[in-house]
């Protein structure tokens, strides 16, 4: 359950925006969740412990934080490492996706 006592998006279950569960809402519904998209783009550097993160999230509290931290886990996404919390193999390849979608929003935000 996040912080507003939703449950973890499952493939094939209602999610916002789907009735149905498709892949991609499934993903959006999870990464509109508050702080994940933070939580990953600052564990896409290096691995980062929970200070570190959360000093990075400054206005996060420590239970939506450790909350978001134990969903992205469980959906494979970022790992315990030695070093703290880091992305999984699978974690990166969306940070691969998600990346250009942060460099076209760079240009297309002076477009408003």
């Amino acid at each position: 359950m996040d912080d507003d006592g939703r449950p973890v998006p499952r493939h094939g279950e209602s999610v916002r925006g789907s009735q149905s569960g498709q892949p991609i809402m499934v993903l959006f519904d999870l990464l509109s969740r508050r702080w994940a998209m933070g939580i990953l783009w600052n564990l896409s550097e290096a691995p980062r412990t929970f200070r570190d993160l959360q000093a990075r999230c400054g206005s996060a509290s420590p239970s939506v934080l450790n909350t978001r931290i134990k969903e992205l886990r469980s959906v494979g996404l970022i790992e315990n490492t030695p070093d703290g919390y880091g992305l999984t193999g699978t974690g990166r390849e969306l940070f691969g996706h998600l990346e250009p979608l942060g460099d076209w929003a760079m240009e297309w935000v002076p477009t408003l």
